[in-house]
């Protein structure tokens, strides 16, 4: 354990329907993925953590989602990505070889959001730094999704609906983009890998400018 895992575990809680990772994942994305990340898989494995809020994800199982999400986009141009986490509503967290963690969508609403943080380190070879502060930088407040009235959704589809599992995560019936209400009554546990790759066939994708993180504040 270090200092930066600490501060995430801190904030997320001990992990739960922790599932160990093979040596044979770890080799598939070796030289793909940071060693330090490779790290943290071998300690900690892929698992759910506050309250199911936020999973840290096989990027294996999620390659049909990728692919439905921007195989087709410019994004596959500028590099090759990776799933390896998502939140409870199924937004993504992409890791780019060659950029860090440097995409996030939104399939409820279609939102794509790129981010250059950590850029000029993944582009000095410093990528295990880039793991540590990604980590530690994390806050579950500003993960989720939120209702029409600007509400967050998460406590209240956990009261209503119960935990998830790894399979799963809240999504509308029907979805937003087929003019469901956006409200937590219309909230179900859905299959993730599955409606997610539906998702992406509803609505072109959104890109919206994400501000940087302050380094500074890690």
């Amino acid at each position: 354990m270090d200092e930066f895992i600490e501060l995430f575990l801190e904030d997320f809680g001990p992990a739960f329907l922790r599932q160990w990772v093979a040596q044979s994942s770890i080799d598939r994305y070796r030289g793909k993925l940071p060693d330090q990340l490779l790290k943290y898989w071998e300690g900690y494995g892929w698992a759910g953590y506050a309250k199911g809020g936020f999973w840290l994800v096989n990027p294996q199982e999620y390659e049909p989602v990728l692919e439905a999400w921007i195989g087709e986009t410019p994004f596959m141009e500028q590099d090759a990505y990776h799933v390896f986490a998502r939140d409870a509503f199924g937004s993504m967290y992409f890791w780019g070889e060659k950029t860090g963690p440097s995409l996030l969508i939104s399939p409820l609403d279609s939102s794509a959001y790129p981010n250059n943080t950590y850029l000029e380190m993944m582009q000095s070879g410093d990528a295990d730094r880039v793991v540590k502060f990604w980590f530690a930088s994390q806050a579950p407040d500003t993960m989720g999704f939120f209702d029409i009235n600007q509400q967050p959704l998460f406590d209240r589809a956990l009261a209503r609906l119960g935990r998830l599992d790894s399979t799963q995560m809240y999504g509308f019936v029907p979805a937003l983009a087929l003019g469901c209400p956006n409200t937590v009554e219309k909230l179900q546990k859905v299959s993730i890998v599955e409606h997610l790759v539906f998702l992406a066939q509803l609505e072109p994708l959104q890109i919206i400018e994400f501000p940087d993180t302050d380094l500074s504040d890690i």
